[in-house]
Order: C-alpha cells, then sequence, then structure tokens
C-alpha cells in the first residue's frame, strides 16, 4: 500500500511539477528567432502542445491564429542586456511586410507597467507616417523632449517588449527569420543593467 501510495504521490508531484515549470518558462519549445526578438512558431497554431497552451493561459496572453497575428518578444536590448526602467533607448525600425503592427511593453508580471503616461504601446499608425519607411522613437522612463513614438518604462523594473504582426504576408519559418524587427539600442543610463537573455 505505502508503495503504491508513494508511486502515486511521487507521479502527482512530477506532473504538476513539470506544467508549473513549463508554463512558467523555465522549460519551452525551441524558439524562431529574428535578430534579438524569438518567437514560438506554434502559437496559435494547431500543432500548439498543451505546455504552451498552459503558459498563454498562466500569462494572460490571448494568442489569435498563427495567419492572423505573430507575436515575437524581447527582454534584451541590441547588446543583450536586460531592458530595464533606469536606462533610456532608441528605437528604431522600418516598414514590415504586415497589414499592421503594434509594440507593447510588459512587466516582469506580465502586466502593463503602472503609471498615468498614457504610453504603453506604439503601432504602425504612429511610427510611419506616409511616405517615410523608417521610424525612430524612445523608450525610457521620462518623456522625451524630442517628438516622436514614445515607450514609457516607468514602472515597468525590468520588463520586455512584444510586437504583435497582424495578418503578415507570409508566415513561413524562413520568411519570419527574415524579417526586420525594431533595434533597441541603449542611449544611456541611472543604473547599471544586468547582462542576459531570459527573465
Amino acid at each position: 500500500m505505502w508503495r503504491w501510495l508513494i508511486c502515486g504521490v511521487l507521479g502527482l508531484g512530477f506532473g504538476v511539477g513539470s506544467a508549473l515549470s513549463i508554463s512558467g518558462g523555465l522549460f519551452s519549445d525551441a524558439k524562431l528567432v529574428s535578430g534579438r526578438w524569438s518567437t514560438d512558431p506554434t502559437v496559435g497554431a494547431a500543432a500548439a502542445n498543451p505546455w504552451l497552451r498552459a503558459t498563454i493561459a498562466r500569462v494572460g496572453l490571448l494568442a489569435l491564429t498563427k495567419e492572423e497575428t505573430v507575436y515575437f518578444n524581447r527582454d534584451v536590448d541590441d547588446d543583450g542586456a536586460k531592458l530595464v526602467e533606469g536606462c533610456t533607448y532608441a528605437l528604431s525600425g522600418e516598414a514590415i511586410p504586415t497589414r499592421w503592427w503594434s509594440i507593447t511593453i510588459y512587466g516582469a508580471d506580465q502586466m502593463l507597467p503602472v503609471n498615468t503616461d498614457g504610453a504603453s504601446s506604439i503601432d504602425a499608425t504612429r511610427a510611419l507616417v506616409a511616405p517615410a519607411t523608417t521610424w525612430t522613437g524612445t523608450l525610457s522612463a521620462t518623456r522625451p523632449a524630442t517628438p516622436g513614438p514614445w515607450l514609457s518604462s516607468k514602472g515597468g523594473g525590468t520588463y520586455s517588449l512584444t510586437i504583435r504582426l497582424y495578418n503578415p504576408q507570409s508566415v513561413e519559418k524562413s520568411a519570419l527569420q527574415a524579417l526586420k524587427l525594431p533595434s533597441i539600442k541603449k542611449i544611456s543610463c541611472t543604473q547599471t543593467p544586468a547582462i542576459g537573455g531570459a527573465n
């Protein structure tokens, strides 16, 4: 009897532990990488496994189908240093082969930073004013003096960015890897950022 009880407890513990670990991001499927941005190609696809679906449920990401929207994420600047509230970054990008795109900032808790700046996202409409094909912006905790797209990191701590590509021209792996997604160049810091690629 004790043997069956021990096996049952161990099995339950392993199952729950693995589900929590995977949904928490400690173990993940192979990522598709484009520069410093990465995505899981099965998000929004029928091939999504139970662990990925648990991750989506846990962090509250309401994923559309892969053909409708592709989600890329990053939590480091162009040099591989963590994105932190105490630093100011220069954003730059160009037209992306997709119907529309947006970039949103999320804190370590996967929620929007708590502030009153009203600058938690930017999109193609605000960044690319016709006939321009390139754009520049700022990622910082204080409003920049120069006009242009701005993402406020105030209250974000160590944070990440998500770019959503709506109705991308192609969802093939090679096409997604070839995308020229926005760069994030560190300009200055009031604190020393950590180096590394994961939260």
